[in-house]
């Protein structure tokens, strides 16, 4: 079998005029990798805010029924401070606990979604969790 002389000069030729491209795609992708990134971090943190409103709705309630009819305002509000990380503090909307006007008390949370890092800016849409338990002796 003979080999072609010219074949290892066809691919040196081939070789150096794609020099430089795979440069020239990387740069280019690397817009839409950094979107695609920031897209599902912030996904991330929507689906975490919704975690821990339902998390602090459920333990507002639990404290809430546990109080009695006496102070539940109060400890619902502090135990739904006491749930949400320091991060998330400035994100609180509203807490709303309602007493037992048909033998179960609901607490309800509302947050605002953070951009990018908590306590840089909010999403204009807020994120909301409620929880109900029995309400004790009645």
């Amino acid at each position: 079998m003979t080999r072609d002389a010219g074949e290892p000069g066809r691919i040196r030729t081939w070789l150096r005029r794609d020099h430089g491209q795979l440069s020239v795609e990387f740069t280019g992708m690397v817009p839409i990798i950094l979107v695609t990134l920031v897209l599902l971090w912030q996904a991330v943190l929507v689906g975490y805010t919704f975690t821990l409103a339902s998390g602090a709705a459920d333990e507002g309630v639990r404290k809430a029924v546990a109080a009695g009819a006496w102070d539940m305002q109060s400890r619902c509000r502090e135990a739904v401070h006491e749930r949400l990380p320091s991060a998330w503090d400035e994100t609180v909307e509203t807490i709303d606990c309602r007493g037992p006007e048909s033998d179960m008390v609901k607490a309800t949370v509302r947050l605002k979604a953070p951009v990018l890092f908590p306590g840089f800016a909010s999403l204009p849409i807020p994120v909301t969790a409620t929880a109900g338990a029995a309400a004790e002796g009645k």
